[in-house]
């Protein structure tokens, strides 16, 4: 990203909406949303390291509550919430920071919930596991503050390998709903 070009469209922006760049409150902003730009949409350059693995094998690793941030492509405003991932491992099993990166990777860039659900059950399952799914739950800001101004959430869900079978996927899927303080 060429954060000087974005720092000049950014001024450009607030002189189209009828702000003067150069008062004390905005002088720096062009600056600083260059700034949150490279870091918010990161994503584009990131490598999820999936490749380090663990020989260790278990019936099903399930990783909760993995919080992102994206911004919706539609409106560029932010939507956030949880990712939980399940996965079967194929005699290897990945690091949970190694999770948290890999949704890092593709909830930093302009996406939609549903690609942003799909992507990281294709890029796990492609590490050769056996089955994944991945579940995320979502509020968007584009429709919390314009448009129909309602606060309903969103949940979307992908499988893959052994999951794509649903008696396969009603335990897992179990799993996820399951809240910490219940007994397994």
């Amino acid at each position: 990203m060429d954060e000087e070009r974005v720092h000049k469209l950014v001024r450009e922006l607030i002189i189209e909406l009828g702000e003067d760049p150069t008062r004390e409150g905005l002088r720096e902003t062009p600056r600083r949303i260059a700034n949150m730009y490279k870091e918010i949409f990161s994503g584009y350059d990131s490598d999820s390291e999936l490749s380090v693995q663990f020989s260790e094998d278990s019936d099903v690793v399930v990783a909760k509550d993995i919080q992102f941030y994206s911004m919706c492509e539609h409106h560029m405003l932010p939507f956030f919430g949880k990712v939980h991932i399940a996965y079967s491992p194929n005699g290897r099993v990945f690091g949970i920071s190694k999770l948290v990166r890999l949704v890092e990777k593709f909830s930093k860039r302009l996406q939609i919930q549903e690609r942003l659900t799909k992507n990281i059950a294709d890029e796990l399952h492609a590490q050769g596991v056996k089955g994944v799914v991945v579940v995320a739950e979502a509020e968007h800001l584009c429709m919390k503050m314009r448009g129909v101004k309602n606060d309903a959430r969103m949940t979307t869900s992908a499988f893959r390998g052994i999951y794509e079978n649903k008696d396969e996927r009603e335990s897992v899927v179990a799993m996820i709903r399951k809240r910490s303080s219940e007994q397994f």
